[in-house]
């Protein structure tokens, strides 16, 4: 089912993306063909530059117009042994990019403040 996502707004902490380019990772086919669980409906992708198009309240370090990336870890606990030790990737709470929060397989996404890293120009 197709949704407008033309109206997306960022949450607290959260930035709204201009996506202008989404690579495609073994993870997203692993999703895709039901190997890796996902609540559905979900947009899948992952790998997001994009432009910050607005910014949502309490986020201080970007800004719109901002080249960023989004990575795949969008939030963990920040508390398990896996957080404190530097692999957040393998937190038990962690949500991710394109699996349980939408990704970059759309015009437009929203991010976490933490999750979105100002790329250099060029």
């Amino acid at each position: 089912e197709a949704r407008d996502r033309s109206e997306l707004r960022p949450e607290i902490g959260e930035v709204s993306i201009a996506v202008e380019a989404c690579g495609v990772c073994r993870t997203d086919v692993h999703l895709a063909e039901g190997e890796v669980s996902t609540p559905l409906p979900v947009v899948p992708g992952h790998q997001v530059v994009g432009r910050v198009l607005e910014r949502g309240d309490g986020v201080e370090g970007l800004r719109p117009g901002d080249v960023v990336g989004v990575g795949w870890v969008s939030a963990t606990c920040g508390r398990c042994a896996f957080c404190v030790s530097g692999r957040e990737n393998l937190c038990l709470r962690a949500r991710f990019t394109g699996r349980d929060r939408d990704g970059g397989y759309a015009e437009q996404m929203t991010a976490p403040e933490r999750a979105v890293y100002r790329l250099p120009p060029g």
